[in-house]
């Protein structure tokens, strides 16, 4: 067996024993909607309140796709192995695990005395059920086929026989964890909040209400729910039952819900919140000297999608076209002023490659002789965008139908669609614009209930296959619905290669072909842009677009 022990990270062992500061800390009693209960918090740390976005689609971790939520969830659950400040995987409710010679069997190793928050027991069963649940086409989770299918009797457990699925709890301390084929970055993958375990019994007396009320939302990370209002805040507390408890600086975490970016910069202005994820786009160049003001690489690519089922969009032409027709360089630096970076390829910057501190990017690049969008010369472009949609049969326009493109208004999004609009005017097409509600958007996205919507994707795990898998025909996050066997064939044979070299070699191969066929239309690489008081210390964001506060001390 190949050893994979893992050790605490020394910010988790000494660096983080902060002085905790502010706060109360008396028993208060919380109300969620129309159910009421009284909760002890724990004393002597800070409260905080802060805005990662609006109101949640869900907080459940199956179901979740979202960024904001998973903000929320990483604060409330914690998964086998987790991530430190420096974005390294250290161990979360495993303290190590084993990986058989042949890379397919997994052994991990749980701590010892591990609690749920209403202070049972958390076994390893927990992760078992979890996780098959996860898998169950019931659950109708759409992270499932990209987090498991490589796990022996996925595909089974996918068809409704769960029990397939190879995963097992020989004793309360051991998961064992069996794959169909090594998968090179499987230690990546179970540090997504998906993977996050949830109580079976709750569950089960529960449904789908289980993650909507304090009482029943039992977690076993940092902190644990007290209070929802929805469409104004949730609310959690220092998990006293956390293994790790100790190391938590918070008193209260406050998740102040808001959608309109205007009222979260109000209310960081009057100190209602610490920090905010959300500033008006009008106010960034006048705050961009400011020591509140943050711009943060994330490992992000927005893009738009396009509704491969529904004509013109079924055309790959009429895709290449509009995705042509767009100045990604005015866009990035112009429009969007420097807050982020024009997206050239699918697989953006800070990816790596098969090689130690290779870039995914920088090979597609030299591979293909350049970039698939050339930024530098928009006119270029645009010729190119002309002549394709002349020959999907729409010359300059002509019979082309109105078409509608939806978004949510936040950041840059109505600016973006505008541009969008314009762009595609001088092709001869008119296009409205449908903004909906961030709670509205994402189930209808998922349901492809549009013809063009904004899209985005924060990386899981540095790893290619993260975005790519995207466009595979059974993922649950494809919404395009976007369909090709060859590249099906490629992602898959990426995915269950124990080849690290072919298993990126695929992978170039895949975008190649998502790319000619135009499946999406890359925009932008994007940023992390917040404001957060220079007092408050010991928090981190990441790459992936999280803000880790359960550490948190704020200077008097």
């Amino acid at each position: 067996m190949k050893k994979m022990a893992l050790v605490l990270a020394a910010v988790l062992a000494s660096g983080m024993v902060l002085t905790a500061c502010g706060g109360s800390g008396n028993a208060a009693k919380e109300t969620t909607g129309n159910n009421t209960s009284t909760t002890t918090t724990t004393t002597g740390g800070l409260d905080l309140a802060v805005q990662v976005g609006p109101d949640p689609e869900t907080v459940d971790p199956a179901l979740n796709t979202a960024i904001d939520a998973s903000n929320i969830i990483l604060h409330a659950f914690e998964t086998l192995l987790t991530f430190d400040e420096n974005n390294d995987i250290v161990p979360g409710q495993a303290e190590s695990f084993d990986v058989s010679d042949d890379g397919l069997t997994y052994t991990f190793h749980l701590r010892d005395g591990l609690k749920w928050s209403d202070g049972s027991d958390f076994t390893a069963e927990d992760f078992v059920y979890s996780w098959k649940r996860l898998a169950d086409p019931m659950t109708a989770a759409p992270y499932a086929a990209d987090m498991l299918s490589m796990v022996k009797g996925y595909e089974e457990a996918a068809a409704g026989d769960i029990d397939a699925l190879a995963v097992s709890a020989p004793d309360a301390k051991t998961l064992v964890v069996e794959l169909a084929s090594p998968c090179v970055y499987f230690d990546k993958i179970i540090t997504h909040a998906s993977m996050a375990p949830v109580k079976k019994d709750v569950v089960d007396a529960n449904g789908d209400q289980w993650a909507l009320a304090p009482e029943t939302y039992v977690s076993n990370g940092p902190l644990k729910m007290i209070e929802w209002v929805p469409g104004s805040h949730m609310t959690f507390a220092k998990n006293e039952n956390y293994w790790n408890a100790d190391k938590v600086t918070l008193n209260s975490l406050k998740f102040v819900l808001m959608e309109d970016s205007n009222a979260a910069y109000s209310a960081y202005q009057t100190g209602e919140v610490q920090m905010i994820k959300d500033i008006p786009t009008e106010e960034i160049p006048s705050l961009q000297d400011s020591p509140d003001y943050h711009l943060d690489p994330r490992l992000a690519t927005s893009y738009t999608i396009f509704n491969t089922q529904k004509a013109p969009f079924d055309n790959a032409k009429v895709r290449m076209a509009l995705s042509l027709a767009v100045d990604r360089e005015y866009v990035a630096n112009t429009l969007m002023i420097g807050t982020v970076a024009p997206a050239t390829n699918f697989v953006g910057p800070g990816i790596s490659d098969v090689e130690a501190g290779s870039s995914f990017e920088e090979v597609t690049r030299a591979n293909n002789g350049g970039d698939f969008f050339n930024v530098s010369d928009y006119e270029a472009d645009l010729a190119k965008a002309k002549e394709l949609l002349a020959e999907a049969g729409y010359p300059n326009g002509e019979g082309f139908p109105i078409i509608e493109y939806m978004t949510n208004d936040a950041g840059y999004n109505k600016p973006v669609a505008e541009y969008l609009q314009s762009a595609w005017k001088d092709l001869g097409i008119t296009m409205d614009i449908k903004i909906v509600e961030w709670s509205t958007f994402t189930p209808t996205r998922r349901a492809g209930d549009f013809e063009i919507c904004r899209g985005g994707w924060v990386y899981d795990y540095d790893d290619p296959s993260n975005m790519l898998n995207l466009l595979a025909s059974t993922s649950g996050n494809n919404d395009g619905k976007y369909s090709n066997p060859e590249v099906d064939k490629l992602l898959e044979e990426a995915r269950s290669t124990a080849d690290k070299a072919e298993h990126y070699e695929k992978l170039h191969a895949a975008e190649n072909l998502i790319m000619e066929d135009a499946a999406v239309s890359p925009l932008v690489y994007s940023s992390d842009f917040y404001l957060q008081n220079p007092k408050l210390k010991g928090t981190w964001h990441s790459p992936y677009g999280y803000w880790y506060f359960m550490y948190a001390t704020m200077e008097e």
